[in-house]
């Protein structure tokens, strides 16, 4: 009788075929680049404002910002508020503002990289890539 575990060890001592193949990455498509870029700072401008909300509350709901207003309060004899600066309307704005410019820099910042790559492609012949099909 022929067991699965047979039939497996068959299939594994059979000799495959893997053909190799090596290629030569030689041009980013600029804008594929700048769309992919995007994408990527959207993302991550979510994940900011997201991350700075969930931060802000937990801060707030284990009172480490009233007693942080407590001490700045001693050194300033009450003449500046920490509350009034870290309110939740303030410090939202202020992850858009910083999602906002974030989006920006990562944009431009793929599309430079795009461009640094292709001219440095002209100098060094790209960037050599293996593939293998099992």
């Amino acid at each position: 009788m022929s067991t699965v575990a047979d039939k497996l060890a068959k299939k594994s001592s059979s000799t495959t075929s893997s053909k190799q193949v090596r290629l030569r990455l030689v041009y980013v498509d600029f804008w594929s680049a700048v769309k992919i870029s995007f994408l990527t700072a959207v993302a991550m401008a979510i994940v900011t404002v997201v991350s700075v909300f969930l931060i802000y509350m937990v801060l707030r709901t284990t009172n480490l910002l009233a007693r942080l207003d407590e001490v700045v309060v001693a050194f300033t004899d009450g003449t500046f508020l920490l509350e009034e600066f870290l309110s939740l309307p303030q410090v939202m704005s202020f992850a858009a503002i910083v999602a906002i410019l974030n989006l920006v820099v990562v944009t431009v910042l793929g599309a430079v990289i795009a461009g640094i790559y292709n001219m440095m492609v002209k100098v060094s012949g790209g960037l050599l890539v293996g593939f293998t099909s099992n």
